[in-house]
């Protein structure tokens, strides 16, 4: 494919799609970016500066086409202290390391470390984040006049019915339009847009961080860099799986890491804080019909068109509109059909998938929860594969001879397995250990053959191990100690 055919099939494939699904996204962007900068404890035009910068970087450096990036919260919360003690220049510069972190992240390919990522823990990951962008709107839910609610229901109402009409214009888009129209008609006391905080009222501005150029420097923003450089890269590259299989399309995860790293990098330049992908608003530009990159520079743009430009109406959009959108984005997000599921999937899925939640809605932490969950995936998968290892014995007609048949995989988990099917008192002449239709995978396995064959050899036993693989010869070779001078002291200690 051409360059030119990439660039019509990623930019002007869904002209009108992309730009009215952006549109929408902007809208819901807003109240977002402010309340990140609220939560970061800077001014919300930081949060807005940097949403506008890393949606329209990250449309066109970005590996996932139709996917939105900006201001999170997941990037927010790591950088409250560090604004604390420090101040925003800290944070600034802060985000430019943490850029250079995630580009050095991609070309290193560190974007293949997904496919460690098991299904459970990425359903798990959806629903907690699901639960999470609902959980954001109850500030706006609890204790409000019934008007909020009648606005939100009907909200919900335009959003749901309309795609019965037409899907010529996001429902979205109308919910927001016309709840705004009767807010204003009826002169309904809602909270607004305009309560949140003060827009901005110029242009971003290049600016290097106000920062001393120094080791002491480095030491005080790298610990936070590192974090957010992480954080950011997992929750973009699991945005990106699901929007992969939300549209049946493949990305690039290693381009990706690059484009979040080049996007941050800039943005630290011209006042903006970290941010990475934004589940709820990739559902919300998907499910409007965003699929190019135009939607995500569109996102970008009108964001910074709408705060500059159209700040007077903005400012009046109320939030039961904002809510009722992003309600949808939490129904929409969550996998219902993984209730179901709980009953028919295997009960250790089922765990990771539920401990995968409860970290993350629990800690806020997207990256522990993902963490315990692929921690315990590897565990579970560790202990079913150390089941499957079978040691069969025969003895030689002779008596003097015992040969030892190992099937299944020899590793850390099943090391103890393999030790103890062994008879070291067993009056024998010669051991044979017959390893064809095994394989060695690690240093304990290879440290368990050592200490197998040691310990024969110390009762005056011959011992032969027969029957390597190739892979298993090399790792044997490379590590074993069996044959060396003194592995008899080192191994058994005496």
């Amino acid at each position: 494919m051409t360059y030119f055919d990439t660039f019509r099939r990623d930019w002007l494939s869904n002209i009108r799609g992309d730009i009215l699904a952006g549109l929408v996204v902007a809208l819901a962007l807003i109240p977002e970016a402010i309340g990140f900068s609220i939560i970061a404890g800077v001014d919300p035009k930081i949060g807005l500066y940097a949403s506008f910068s890393i949606a329209v970087i990250i449309s066109m450096t970005g590996g996932r086409p139709g996917m939105i990036s900006a201001a999170t919260a997941a990037t927010a919360v790591l950088m409250v202290t560090l604004v604390r003690d420090h101040g925003l220049q800290y944070l600034l510069a802060a985000t430019i390391l943490a850029g250079v972190i995630q580009v050095l992240a991609g070309f290193a390919r560190l974007g293949y470390v997904m496919r460690f990522v098991s299904r459970s823990v990425m359903t798990g990951f959806v629903n907690a984040l699901a639960i999470l962008i609902f959980m954001a709107q109850l500030p706006e839910l609890l204790g409000m006049p019934w008007q909020t609610y009648a606005m939100i229901a009907g909200g919900l109402a335009i959003i749901y019915l309309f795609p019965r009409l037409t899907r010529a214009i996001p429902s979205p888009l109308v919910c927001i339009v016309v709840l705004t129209a009767v807010a204003v008609a009826l002169d309904i006391d809602v909270r607004t847009v305009g309560d949140l905080g003060e827009l901005p009222d110029s242009l971003p501005q290049f600016l290097v961080p106000d920062v001393p150029f120094t080791l002491e420097t480095f030491w005080i923003i790298f610990p936070y860099s590192v974090s957010v450089a992480a954080v950011g890269l997992l929750e973009s590259l699991l945005t990106a799986s699901i929007v992969d299989q939300m549209t049946d399309t493949r990305s690039d995860k290693n381009r990706e890491a690059v484009g979040q790293g080049l996007a941050n990098f800039v943005t630290g330049f011209f006042g903006g804080m970290a941010g990475c992908a934004m589940i709820g608003q990739s559902v919300i530009n998907v499910k409007s019909g965003g699929r190019g990159r135009l939607s995500c520079f569109v996102a970008g743009s009108m964001l910074l068109f709408l705060i500059l430009v159209l700040d007077d109406f903005v400012r009046i959009i109320p939030m039961p509109a904002l809510v009722a959108v992003m309600i949808m984005v939490s129904i929409g997000t969550f996998s219902w059909s993984s209730l179901n599921d709980l009953r028919k999937h295997p009960r250790r899925s089922s765990i990771v998938m539920l401990a995968t939640v409860i970290v993350v809605v629990g800690t806020h932490n997207l990256a522990l929860g993902v963490g315990v969950g692929v921690l315990l995936s590897g565990i579970f998968f560790a202990w079913k594969v150390s089941q499957i290892f079978r040691v069969t014995a025969f003895l030689s007609p002779d008596g003097r001879q015992r040969t030892y048949r190992i099937e299944g995989q020899l590793f850390f988990a099943s090391s103890d397995d393999f030790l103890d099917s062994f008879d070291f008192r067993e009056p024998l002449e010669r051991v044979r250990i017959d390893l064809g239709e095994a394989h060695i995978w690690d240093l304990t396995g290879v440290a368990a053959v050592d200490r197998v064959v040691l310990k024969f050899r110390r009762e005056g036993v011959e011992v032969e191990v027969a029957g390597l693989n190739e892979a298993s010869a090399t790792i044997m070779d490379k590590l074993a100690v069996h044959d060396q001078p003194y592995a008899m002291e080192r191994m058994l200690g005496h």
